[in-house]
């Protein structure tokens, strides 16, 4: 077994909570009206398959991603495997959707299957384990051995089902420990990704992005989990799934709706910059999407209560 563990708590409780909050609020919501779950269902495959790829170097921009799986159309200058790779990934985006809404559980093959569909036409054994040993350039240890692999995932799968962790502390383990087992020749990154989702996707957490401008901070996190510490990539994936949760709630409207930090200081004592600089701080809870911040209403106001008076007293 890995360095790693997960008997041990090792994300912030006070960030568990606020997730835990948010997606309380967001069962509240469900059933969600069906034309609104299917926009955001698209708009994260759109996401996960534009960022999912871009962190393996695929050159295509969400823009010309979403032409490729929307309308089927070829991008000049762009080589035929990032168009194969875009397809397979909302493939199987689509596939995870279907395994979560069943209750089917991570197993030998499924996590195979998964393989199958995002590397289908780009590699040879696409949906077999690797029969070799390999070397990744960078890494703190090579890969174990090819014929330990399927004793390796079988005591990976057993953690999953006697883990009594919070479920994204889990998920935070299933996605670093599958990478440090490297099933795979190739691929083992984008298989991760999915997994980690479909295990959030089956309790009722929205699926993730995990996204190309974080990517140095991904796998510094995973580095740092390859030595034994899991806590900051714990706490990147919780970044990730309350992220993706403001996402869902926004949808609803009202005093959840995003709105960028710009248009809401303006109705606070404190200045755009000084918010974002909260908000990078994880203190007000607010999602980048592009390069502006947006919040909610409803968080503000959470934060003015909080803190705001605190604060304000320091400033006098």
């Amino acid at each position: 077994m890995s360095d790693t563990d997960i008997d041990t708590s090792f994300i912030d409780r006070t960030f568990l909570e606020r997730i835990d909050d948010k997606l309380e609020r967001l069962e509240s919501m469900r059933p969600l009206p069906p034309a609104v779950l299917r926009r955001l269902n698209e708009e994260m495959k759109l996401m996960h398959t534009y960022h999912s790829n871009a962190i393996e170097g695929n050159t295509l921009t969400l823009q010309e991603t979403k032409v490729i799986l929307e309308d089927g159309i070829t991008i000049g200058g762009k080589s035929l495997r990032e168009h194969i790779e875009a397809g397979n990934t909302a493939k199987a985006f689509d596939l995870v959707e279907e395994l979560a809404k069943g209750k089917v559980p991570i197993n030998h093959v499924n996590i195979q299957r998964l393989h199958e569909v995002v590397m289908a036409g780009l590699v040879e054994d696409s949906g077999q384990y690797r029969t070799r040993n390999v070397r990744i350039t960078g890494a703190v240890k090579s890969p174990p051995d090819w014929s330990k692999i399927i004793l390796m995932i079988d005591e990976m799968l057993d953690k999953l089902i006697s883990d009594k962790t919070h479920p994204i502390e889990t998920a935070s383990f299933l996605h670093h420990r599958f990478v440090e087992i490297h099933p795979f020749t190739d691929g083992n990154g984008r298989v991760a990704r999915l997994l980690t989702n479909l295990y959030l996707m089956s309790r009722r957490y929205p699926p993730v992005a995990l996204r190309k401008e974080d990517r140095k901070k991904y796998y510094s996190a995973l580095r740092s989990a390859d030595k034994g510490n899991l806590k900051p990539f714990g706490q990147f994936i919780a970044r990730a799934v309350d992220d993706s949760l403001t996402l869902y709630l926004s949808a609803s409207g009202g005093a959840d709706e995003l709105i960028p930090l710009k248009e809401l200081a303006e109705d606070t004592p404190y200045s755009q910059e000084y918010l974002s600089l909260r908000a990078r701080q994880g203190i007000l809870d607010a999602v980048k999407i592009g390069r502006i911040w947006y919040s909610s209403r409803n968080a503000v106001e959470s934060y003015l209560s909080e803190h705001g008076i605190k604060e304000s007293e320091q400033e006098d």
